[in-house]
């Protein structure tokens, strides 16, 4: 059933996928699926959870294996920083569904769902955030409290701009190809990429 929603999100979003939609796709009535979850929201935010840990794995893995870089004064720091901002964006802008996710969490998924559910869930997530800020602040000079900070920014970044950005629509496609709309294209990828890089080498230049 998790599948089934993660399939139909990806391909027509979260914000269109209803619980019935779900139920046919995997040959149930509706109200058997509620036998298994709460509310739809259940479901995508049980999605939301597997993808925090399935990227904090891979982040924590790519960052882990870069060179030590603890004080700005060592040349390569600029460098570092690019490169964290670029595994950050590049392993997020690849996980389209969790990039949809992470912006109607907050929006909807919370809201229509018992409160221990939302306490799993962001137990969940506050766990992962920590430990990327871990791996973070071992190899950069961030402190603990900036790492995490980076990292909300990225998902938190991830999740609006990708939905400003509307891949696969008909929304991008007017964009691009209206002049007069063109200010309205975002790539998100480069976006969180810079944003990344200017607040890491911010933080680090703050003794604060």
């Amino acid at each position: 059933m998790l599948d089934a929603a993660a399939r139909l999100a990806t391909e027509h979003s979260v914000r269109t996928v209803t619980l019935t939609d779900i139920a046919t796709e995997v040959g149930m009535h509706k109200s058997a699926m509620l036998r298994y979850f709460e509310t739809r929201e259940d479901i995508f935010l049980r999605l939301a959870a597997s993808a925090w840990q399935d990227w904090a794995a891979e982040v924590r893995d790519r960052i882990g294996a870069l060179t030590t870089c603890p004080t700005t004064a060592q040349p390569e720091w600029g460098t570092t920083a690019r490169t964290i901002a670029g595994i950050l964006a590049q392993s997020l802008v690849t996980r389209p569904l969790f990039c949809d996710l992470l912006a109607h969490t907050l929006m909807n998924l919370e809201r229509n769902v018992s409160l221990d559910t939302v306490r799993d869930f962001k137990l969940c997530a506050i766990a992962e955030v920590a430990a990327i800020g871990d791996t973070l602040d071992a190899v950069t000079p961030l402190d603990a409290d900036q790492a995490r900070s980076v990292v909300a920014t990225a998902t938190s970044m991830a999740g609006a701009l990708w939905q400003m950005a509307a891949p696969g629509t008909h929304l991008r496609a007017l964009y691009e190809t209206d002049p007069e709309l063109a200010h309205s294209v975002v790539e998100v990828e480069p976006s969180v990429t810079g944003i990344l890089t200017a607040l890491l080498t911010g933080y680090a230049s703050d003794p604060a």
